[in-house]
């Protein structure tokens, strides 16, 4: 997958294409509704498909008292878009420039002139534009003068809970814990990128070595607790191990037995491995299911004998997982 950073770094031959826009926080099953149409949109024609995104989420600059945490960062954003199988993404900056363009403006000069567009692809709730004037219809109507089809992408639900999948659902249930169904709805293990940063090594003392993650990390953390999962070896500049994927026991949170933690961390035991070395590295650790909440227990013993009975569950969560 291409990945362009402004509209002038698309060549001037690109065109056409099948863009699908929106802010694809989650890169979650509603999202891949909408590309999965553009890909079959394209799939007759010489048009590339394009996901028209933003660096970040538009209330960060404009309401960032209303603005969310977000579910996952950049990087990972990039990275689950190539997964999808489209020929490029352009990752715009969101700033005060971008956000003053009216509706036409943003669709003159990204859509028609940058990308060629045929069709472009957007959900219900699209807005665009400065003050978020441009809808769905308004779309339309500059597409009848400017030369491109609109296709408004119906929602994605849950036939049980009867709610379309959002990143707000999302957000909701890894902030519960709740990772088996926040999967089901992404598609996908939740997950966080990050690199692995020396720590206190008190998990080496008792016999668990721990990854560590720098708390500079993308993604959305889920509430503290043991997790089972997977932690996957992302690489470094050299490019050694790139790939690899270990089963894991996830520890999130502030580690109260010791009460010696000011901020809450991800750090990941990987199993049956007690010498290997990922300081510096960037690795992925993907949430598969809870194993408990987050406890301060009475003493070195008892810990150590919950971590072994966690090792247990978590080996048997990884070989058997939900549905």
């Amino acid at each position: 997958m291409i990945v362009f950073h402004d509209p002038a770094e698309v060549p001037a031959d690109f065109g056409p294409s099948i863009v699908a826009i929106g802010k694809f926080d989650g890169v979650h099953s509603g999202h891949r509704a909408v590309l999965d149409r553009a890909r079959v949109d394209a799939a007759t024609s010489d048009a590339r498909v394009v996901a028209v995104t933003f660096d970040r989420n538009p209330l960060a600059l404009l309401r960032p008292e209303l603005c969310p945490p977000d579910l996952i960062g950049v990087h990972q954003k990039v990275h689950l878009l190539a997964e999808t199988g489209i020929d490029a993404a352009l990752v715009l900056r969101f700033d005060q420039d971008l956000a003053n363009l009216t509706a036409q403006e943003f669709v003159q000069r990204v859509l028609v002139d940058a990308l060629k567009v045929r069709t472009v692809l957007v959900g219900r709730d699209f807005r665009f534009g400065r003050g978020g004037a441009g809808n769905p219809d308004v779309l339309r109507e500059l597409g009848t003068a400017l030369g491109f089809d609109v296709d408004v992408v119906d929602d994605v639900r849950a036939i049980d809970a009867g709610r379309r999948v959002s990143s707000t659902w999302i957000r909701e249930l890894l902030a519960d814990g709740d990772v088996e169904t926040a999967a089901k709805l992404l598609g996908r293990p939740a997950s966080v990128w990050g690199e692995v940063v020396h720590g206190l090594k008190r998990g080496r003392e008792l016999g668990f070595p721990t990854a560590n993650l720098s708390p500079q990390l993308e993604g959305f953390v889920p509430a503290d607790g043991v997790y089972a999962g997977w932690l996957v070896d992302q690489g470094s500049a050299d490019g050694l191990r790139r790939g690899a994927r270990y089963p894991a026991a996830i520890s999130v949170g502030v580690n109260p037995t010791f009460d010696d933690v000011a901020i809450r961390q991800v750090e990941a035991y990987v199993l049956d491995e007690t010498d290997l070395d990922l300081y510096g590295r960037d690795v992925e650790v993907q949430f598969v299911a809870r194993i408990r909440g987050m406890t301060a227990f009475s003493g070195i013993d008892v810990l150590i004998a919950q971590i072994t009975d966690d090792v247990v569950r978590v080996r048997a969560a990884l070989a058997h997982p939900a549905p």
